[in-house]
C-alpha cells in the first residue's frame, strides 16, 4: 500500500540534455518538485563544483511550476516516463535596453549594417554611401571613415580578436580594414558576381558556409579552399545562414566580464575553450533561411541532407540567428513576425507579433534571454524569451530600421536605417 501511495504522488522522469543524451536512468520525482529542486538534482548528478542555474523543458514548454501543477494543466499522462530536457543558463543577466542614449550622424545615405567589436568598445557601420565608419563609443564620435568600396556596404564582420574588420558590398567585393588606422589591409577581394549579403570569420572552424543568391549552400574547407559539401533543398535564394557556434566564433575570448588577456596565446586558448564549451560533443548545426518562406536545419559535417525543414513563415525569411548558447533559433520575416525554434531539433516554439512592417534583422543578448528586432515600421523591439512576450518597444528612428546589433558585453544596442543616423540604446 505504501508503494502505491508513493508512486501515485511521484512521477517517473528521465532527465536529458538538449541533444537527448540521458542523465542517468529514469527516476521518481515528487510532484511538488519544481525547477529549483530539479536544478539541485542536476548539479549533483553532474558533480558540478560550482552550482549552475538550469532551465527545464517538457515538449519545448519551460517548466516554471511544480511538476504536479504542470501535468495537471497540460493533461500529461503519468503512466509513461516523462522526458525533461535540462538546459544550462547564463550565470549573468543582461538588462533590457529601454532608452536611446545617443543619435550619431555622419553617413550620407542609409545605414545598412552595424557591428560591435568583440570587446564591445568599438562600433563599425556600413552604408549606402559606400563607406565603412568606425566609431569611438566613449565619445560617440567617428574615429575613421573607410573609403574604397564602389557600391553599398551590405555587411561587416570583425575578426574574433578585434584586430581586423571585413566589409562586403553590393558590387561583390570584400575589403579588409585595420580598425586601429581605418586603412585597408590588403587589396580588395573580388570574384563574387552578385551581392555579398553575409560574412563570417571562422577562426577555429574549418567549414565555412558560403551564402549565395541561388538555392545552394556551399561548405568549404578553408585551409585549402576546397569545396567539401553542397547543401540543396531550398526552392529559391538563400538569404541568411547561421551556425550554432557563431556567437562563440564572433566574440572569441571576449565575454560579459570584460577580461583582458596578456598574450595572443592566452586569448586563443580562452577562445578555443569557449568554442568547445558551446559546441559540446554534438556536431555543429547550420540553419538557412530563404525567399521560399522556409528554413532548413543542417548538420553539414554529418550529412548533405537537412536534419529538418522548418515551415510557418508566410513570406520570405530575411534573417536567421542562433542564440549564443545554441538553444534557440530566431527567424525574422517579411510577414512582420519573428519565430522562435528549438535550436537542436528545429521544432517550432513560439511566434512574436507586434511589428507592423517586415522585420529586417535580429540580434540576441549575450545571456540568450532577450531578442532584439528592427523593422520597416521604424521601431526596435526587445522580446523576452521566457515569457515569449514583448519586453520593450523602442521608437525613435524616423524611417525603416535596416540593421541592429547587441554588444557582446550586453551594455549597449546599436541600430541604423534609412534615416542615415546611428542610434545607441542603453538600459
Amino acid at each position: 500500500m505504501e508503494i502505491e501511495t508513493e508512486t501515485t504522488n511521484n512521477v517517473m522522469c528521465l532527465l536529458t540534455d538538449p541533444e537527448g543524451n540521458p542523465l542517468g536512468a529514469p527516476m521518481y520525482f515528487p510532484q511538488n518538485a519544481g525547477p529549483q529542486q530539479l536544478s539541485q538534482i542536476v548539479n549533483k548528478l553532474l558533480n558540478n563544483e560550482e552550482k549552475l542555474p538550469y532551465a527545464f523543458y517538457i515538449s519545448d514548454h519551460e517548466l516554471l511550476v511544480p511538476l504536479g501543477s504542470y501535468l495537471e494543466k497540460h493533461k500529461v499522462s503519468v503512466e509513461k516516463v516523462l522526458s525533461i530536457v535540462y538546459q544550462p543558463q547564463a550565470v549573468f543577466r543582461i538588462r533590457p535596453v529601454n532608452r536611446c542614449s545617443a543619435t550619431i550622424a555622419g553617413h550620407t545615405e542609409a545605414v545598412l549594417s552595424v557591428a560591435f567589436s568583440p570587446d564591445g568598445r568599438q562600433l563599425a557601420s556600413g552604408s549606402g554611401d559606400t563607406t565603412v565608419r568606425l566609431w569611438d563609443l566613449n565619445t560617440q564620435t567617428p574615429m575613421f571613415k573607410c573609403t574604397g568600396h564602389k557600391n553599398w556596404v551590405l555587411c561587416i564582420a570583425w575578426s574574433a580578436d578585434g584586430k581586423h574588420l571585413v566589409s562586403g558590398s553590393k558590387a561583390g567585393e570584400l575589403q579588409c580594414w585595420d580598425p586601429q588606422t581605418g586603412k585597408p589591409s590588403g587589396n580588395p577581394l573580388s570574384g563574387h558576381k552578385k551581392w555579398i549579403t553575409g560574412i563570417s570569420w571562422e577562426p577555429v572552424h574549418l567549414n565555412a558556409p558560403c551564402r549565395r543568391f541561388d538555392c545552394t549552400i556551399k561548405v568549404w574547407e578553408t585551409t585549402q579552399g576546397k569545396l567539401i559539401r553542397e547543401l540543396k533543398g531550398h526552392g529559391h535564394w538563400v538569404n541568411s545562414l547561421a551556425l550554432s557556434t557563431e556567437y562563440a566564433l564572433r566574440t572569441g575570448a571576449f565575454d560579459h566580464t570584460g577580461k583582458q588577456y596578456s598574450s595572443p596565446e592566452e586569448m586563443k586558448k580562452a577562445a578555443l575553450e569557449r568554442y568547445n564549451k558551446i559546441k559540446g560533443n554534438a556536431p555543429e548545426r547550420l540553419v538557412s533561411g530563404s525567399d521560399d518562406f522556409t528554413m532548413f536545419l543542417w548538420e553539414p559535417a554529418v550529412s548533405k541532407q537537412p536534419k529538418t525543414r522548418m515551415t510557418g513563415h508566410q513570406q520570405l525569411v530575411n534573417h536567421v540567428y542562433f542564440s549564443p548558447d545554441g538553444q534557440w533559433v530566431a527567424s525574422a520575416s517579411f510577414d512582420k513576425s519573428i519565430k522562435l525554434w528549438n535550436g537542436t531539433t528545429g521544432k517550432f516554439v513560439a511566434v512574436f507579433r507586434g511589428h507592423v512592417g517586415p522585420v529586417y534583422q535580429i540580434s540576441w543578448s549575450a545571456d540568450s534571454r532577450l531578442l532584439l528586432s528592427g523593422s520597416k515600421d521604424s521601431t526596435l523591439k526587445v522580446w523576452d524569451i521566457r515569457t515569449q512576450k514583448l519586453k520593450q518597444d523602442l521608437p525613435g528612428h524616423a524611417d525603416e530600421v535596416f540593421a541592429v546589433d547587441w554588444s557582446p558585453d550586453g551594455e549597449k544596442v546599436a541600430s541604423g536605417g534609412k534615416d542615415r543616423v546611428l542610434k545607441l540604446w542603453m538600459g
